[in-house]
């Protein structure tokens, strides 16, 4: 087998694992957003890391496979699609980063809550469905996809 090969099907699965991990969190915080006991709030977002380990492992597959990859096929950092590829990517896990920091915060006040009465809360609600954070993961996911289109079309 090819090193072109072996370097392809990790930088895939990287691919992979980071949007597995990127829904599993997407779906979970969503679903959280409806939810008013923190009980059920805490059920949900405390598989929340499984998903952000999935999308940490990705990343990291993704980055050090991809790099390897254009090194083996002689690109290097050169072209332009490359460098737009790797701003993106860099963008997403801080913008994305920023937007999980705050599940991180529900999850903890949810499991709080839950454990004093399980009463439904407005701060954990609010906390929950904050726009901005929400904003960040959805833009996150967006530089996510342009970075996809990119390594796919391979724009000249």
């Amino acid at each position: 087998m090819a090193l072109t090969h072996v370097l392809l099907f990790f930088h895939l699965l990287g691919v992979v694992s980071f949007f597995a991990g990127a829904a599993v969190v997407g779906t979970l915080q969503l679903a959280a957003i409806r939810r008013e006991r923190p009980s059920e709030v805490y059920a949900l977002l405390r598989l929340a890391p499984v998903g952000a380990a999935l999308v940490g492992l990705g990343a990291l597959l993704t980055l050090v496979f991809g790099i390897g990859l254009a090194q083996h096929e002689g690109f290097g950092f050169s072209p332009a699609w490359i460098q737009a590829a790797l701003g993106l990517w860099v963008a997403a896990m801080a913008v994305g980063g920023y937007g999980g920091r705050t599940a991180r915060h529900a999850r903890h006040l949810a499991q709080r809550l839950a454990g004093e009465g399980d009463a439904p809360s407005q701060e954990l609600h609010a906390l929950v469905a904050a726009r901005l954070p929400l904003a960040a993961s959805l833009a996150s996911g967006v530089m996510l996809l342009a970075t996809l289109a990119l390594m796919v079309w391979q724009p000249t």
